[in-house]
């Protein structure tokens, strides 16, 4: 597999830094790509596994850092901090990213995946923009959850009083204290990511993984959260682009699966023709990184073939 990585100018000062995986054999054509919105507090790197497996599949695969995180933080000490109206810039830089690929790639059918935060920007862009892709595909996601009033309040009050780039320890721990709850005794602060324990010690080990994030980064989440679930927003969602979603029956974000569930439903209520469902049993947040990792990955790339247009 190729790696080649690069950056583009979104404006802020920060370059975003874009990773693209490719199969070394050029001869053989490539048959599609997979855009990827990494999760909070880790990097797009931690993706090279996945895009080995689907270069050998004939994807391109391409990864960019968020704001506030990996390279295009820029350094340890912005990581966490996406600036001002954070995930609205990050929405466009995934956008402005898909314009690359487009240019670079011309002709290709293009899919987005987002994990976990990236699947709730993911879901932002399928009402924003959906016209710039062929299909979606959303791990360890949710849908609409309650409270978010009450975070984006303690937010609120934080940034004013600490800044908005003040590390929130609070926040991080109302937004994922319990989540380590069904798998005591437990190990690490993250046993809830994977129940492989080598997966778990490497994002421990990763100095662009695990960090805390700002009072401001936690405000404009919670501001995300809310949006993306909003009627007049869900009802701009084309009824024709396909929507793939999986993650694990034991995931604290997706509610142990009654989130995941309940998202599906509102999609089908919205009268979107091609949703469809994979709840893993035992599995835990990052499906990608769990012990039956090369199953999870088999069925998202046999989703991405059938996808594939005639």
């Amino acid at each position: 597999m190729e790696e080649l990585t690069f950056t583009f100018d979104n404006g802020t000062g920060h370059d975003v830094f874009v990773y693209r995986w490719r199969a070394e054999d050029s001869k053989t054509p490539p048959v599609g790509i997979l855009q990827i919105a990494h999760g909070m507090a880790e990097t797009a790197k931690r993706y090279e596994r996945l895009a080995r497996s689907l270069t050998a599949c004939g994807y391109i695969v391409y990864a960019s850092d968020h704001r506030g995180h990996g390279r295009t933080a820029g350094c340890p000490e912005e990581l966490g901090y996406p600036g001002s109206d954070g995930f609205t810039g990050m929405a466009e830089d995934m956008l402005a990213l898909s314009e690359i690929i487009r240019q670079e790639q011309p002709g290709l059918p293009l899919f987005l995946m987002g994990h976990s935060m990236g699947s709730f920007l993911t879901q932002k862009v399928m009402y924003l923009a959906p016209e710039h892709y062929n299909g979606f595909i959303l791990s360890g996601t949710n849908g609409p959850r309650p409270l978010l009033t009450l975070g984006k309040s303690l937010a609120r009050v934080q940034s004013r009083l600490q800044g908005d780039s003040h590390r929130s320890l609070l926040l991080n721990a109302v937004t994922f204290g319990g989540f380590n709850r069904k798998f005591l005794p437990v190990r690490t602060p993250f046993d809830w990511l994977s129940s492989d324990e080598q997966e778990v010690d490497r994002y421990l080990e990763d100095p662009e993984c695990g960090f805390l994030c700002s009072a401001g980064f936690f405000y404009d989440f919670f501001t995300l959260l809310q949006e993306i679930h909003q009627p007049r927003n869900m009802q701009k969602i084309p009824n024709h682009k396909p929507v793939y979603i999986f993650g694990g029956e034991l995931d604290p974000v997706g509610l142990n699966g009654a989130g995941v569930r309940r998202l599906a439903e509102l999609y089908q209520q919205l009268g979107l023709q091609d949703v469809e469902t994979r709840l893993y049993p035992d599995g835990r947040h990052e499906m990608l990184n769990e012990i039956n990792r090369d199953e999870v990955t088999k069925h998202l790339c046999d989703w991405l073939e059938r996808h594939l247009p005639e």
